[in-house]
């Protein structure tokens, strides 16, 4: 492959701008609003505006560390230039697994969302796990035929899920508009089912809780940097593209959530549909619309991590913190070694959890939370130039640099602290916590202890070159 075309093939702006999206959009806005009105009923929107606002502040976060550090990897490239090699070994680990399951976690949407459109049964154990292979094969074949086919994939699949969101909203407004019928949004709490009220009164866990939910449908933004090495100029690029995406998917989550919240708020919050925001329209067109919407995104986010949870283990190799056979490619520039592993890991962490969704977003999402204190952190550190390993001499700001960090730092501990452990590793039973959820629990150990511990001796041999 020669010099032009390893450019021409290399994510441009625009490119790594669409590839944000793309990671960040997923099933979320289509699933979880009616979870999210649900928990916070009238305040949803602020919630939602929270969650965006925490989202920006941490992705202003990883902006600053890609100015420093360019390299793949995000996470683990950041907390190995900063806290050196074993640190960011552990943490390149808890990402790349997190990444995987991340990716098992929307190939599960996918698959029982599609499941679920066509009449079946997407609790069946055997029919998920037919459709996973399918699902994976297909992604296989889009990667091996190269970067190029990639990224027409996600550009396609990004511009198909903001249509789909975009159409929401206009046909929510023109429905408004020709009806008249509407709904304050303070009505939303006094909404009954089976003579209770949905809404429950707001504490301060609650309100956490809902942020968390919502923040859900905001993460992705910290893999967006993991394949810098296939970007034009990333430390130039992504610093100025995760924001604008943050910026414009806040927008339409916000404007969704508002016409869904106006237009039909009981539907939002009682519907048994999969793709629950589709519930607020009566008119059939529009909500098929919105299913193959919701579909096309939830397959663009699965190339989107298709593409990015191979390239942290690759990272690693080339840091030669793992076998350095790790980082063959193909002559399509396909890392099919790293490739298979995750695609392995993206299967069967989700079969050992027997497709549950809930159990799967819990430890993915803990282990991102790891994160986004060490890159906070990492980055003062690159300011301080007090780093173990050489960054790029980038310019200074303190408050990208500092302040920023530190109150990603602060935000994400609060939210630990206020968080509702007890629910997330319990059963829960009509809103009460009846017994212990060993799978989560031992999947945390897993994640965070086993397969860590895994991996370094099997780089040891490589780790002592």
């Amino acid at each position: 492959m020669n010099k032009e075309s390893g450019i021409n093939d290399k994510l441009g702006f625009w490119s790594i701008v669409l590839l944000a999206i793309n990671s960040i959009i997923g099933s979320g806005i289509f699933l979880t609003p009616g979870s999210v009105v649900r928990q916070a009923g009238s305040k949803a929107l602020i919630v939602y505006l929270i969650a965006a606002t925490f989202a920006a502040i941490l992705a202003i976060s990883f902006s600053a560390a890609a100015k420093y550090v360019t390299k793949s990897g995000a996470s683990y490239a950041y907390a190995k230039a900063a806290f050196g090699d074993n640190i960011g070994f552990y943490v390149g680990i808890l990402r790349y697994f997190s990444a995987s399951v991340a990716w098992g976690v929307m190939a599960v949407g996918v698959i029982k969302s599609t499941i679920s459109i066509f009449g079946g049964n997407p609790d069946n154990i055997s029919s998920v796990t037919i459709g996973f292979i399918v699902l994976m094969v297909l992604i296989t074949i889009i990667n091996v035929f190269g970067q190029r086919f990639v990224k027409l994939v996600m550009n396609m699949a990004t511009a198909g899920k903001l249509a789909a969101l975009v159409l929401i909203i206009v046909a929510g407004v023109v429905l408004l508009l020709i009806s008249g019928a509407s709904h304050q949004l303070t009505e939303v709490d006094q909404i009954t089912q089976n003579g209770q009220r949905i809404v429950p009164t707001l504490t301060t866990t609650g309100f956490v809780m809902a942020i968390v939910s919502a923040f859900y449908a905001f993460t992705g933004f910290e893999s967006v940097a993991s394949g810098s090495d296939d970007m034009q100029e990333p430390e130039k690029n992504l610093p100025r593209a995760i924001p604008l995406a943050i910026f414009v998917i806040a927008a339409i989550y916000i404007g969704v959530v508002a016409v869904a919240m106006v237009l039909n708020p009981r539907a939002l919050m009682t519907t048994k549909q999969v793709v629950a925001i589709s519930a607020i329209f009566n008119n059939e067109i529009l909500r098929d619309v919105i299913l193959i919407g919701a579909l096309i995104s939830m397959l663009g986010i699965n190339v989107a991590s298709s593409f990015n949870a191979p390239r942290i283990l690759e990272a690693m190799a080339r840091e030669h913190q793992l076998p350095m056979s790790l980082t063959k490619r193909t002559k399509n520039n396909f890392p099919i070694r790293t490739f298979f592993i995750s695609e392995a890991l993206a299967l069967l962490v989700p079969l050992a959890f027997q497709y549950n969704l809930v159990n799967l977003i819990t430890l993915s999402a803990m282990v991102r939370f790891l994160g986004f204190i060490i890159v906070p952190l990492a980055v003062i550190l690159f300011y301080f130039e007090k780093n173990k390993e050489a960054v790029l001499p980038a310019s200074k700001n303190i408050w990208t640099d500092i302040v920023v960090p530190i109150l990603s730092i602060l935000l994400v501990i609060f939210l630990l602290i206020n968080y509702n452990w007890q629910t997330q590793f319990g059963i829960v039973v009509n809103g009460k916590v009846v017994g212990i959820n060993w799978y989560a629990i031992l999947m945390m150990v897993f994640g965070f202890i086993i397969l860590p511990a895994f991996m370094f001796w099997l780089s040891r041999k490589e780790r002592n070159k």
